[in-house]
């Protein structure tokens, strides 16, 4: 099973990526589950989501505690909230930043981690340039397709158009094929 924990604020779309990517991993005949973990239901206060992908059935139902990847979509987490803890020592990080790891202060932390398994991409730009809004889940996915390969970035793709048609699903797919990109060549 694939376990993968999403940190981000209200607002940014944390619960929705989940579910996107819950909904590609089912697109490739996968099971999927995705739930989110979150107090007060506010804008701006801290959330998080779950996403779990494997082969056959999925069972447990508790919060993630032992993730194999993080999406970060919020920096400002970093330091406030403890979004590293008990990330497998051969998991994936995915930051929504265009600040290179030494100047988050985390430099010294990621490179414990195998080459590509760490990245950043500015998705939150990434939005605002297709999107128009400053909300970037649909990109994050793009580039955790790139950096994990436990989901193809065609079935990223269709999972955006399924819940978000025409202008807006168009926009999302092409910040999260500019974040796929960039990922891969980082």
């Amino acid at each position: 099973m694939f376990q993968v924990r999403i940190h981000g604020r209200g607002g940014q779309g944390v619960v929705t990526a989940a579910e996107l990517l819950s909904v590609a991993a089912f697109l490739e005949g996968k099971h999927a589950q995705a739930f989110p973990s979150f107090g007060s239901e506010r804008m701006g206060a801290p959330v998080v989501s779950y996403c779990r992908i494997d082969e056959k059935e999925i069972r447990s139902r508790e919060p993630i505690s032992v993730p194999d990847a993080l999406i970060i979509q919020d920096p400002t987490l970093l330091h406030s909230v403890d979004v590293f803890k008990g990330l497998s020592p051969q998991g994936y990080i995915l930051i929504n930043s265009r600040r290179s790891f030494e100047d988050l202060g985390i430099s010294e932390f990621v490179a414990r981690f195998p080459p590509h398994h760490v990245c950043d991409v500015g998705a939150t730009e990434l939005a605002m340039k297709h999107v128009g809004r400053p909300v970037p889940n649909a990109a994050l996915l793009g580039g955790f397709a790139a950096i994990s390969g436990q989901i193809r970035f065609s079935s990223v793709e269709q999972a955006i158009h399924q819940k978000f048609p025409g202008d807006v699903g168009t926009g999302n797919v092409a910040a999260a094929r500019e974040a796929f990109d960039i990922a891969k060549a980082a």
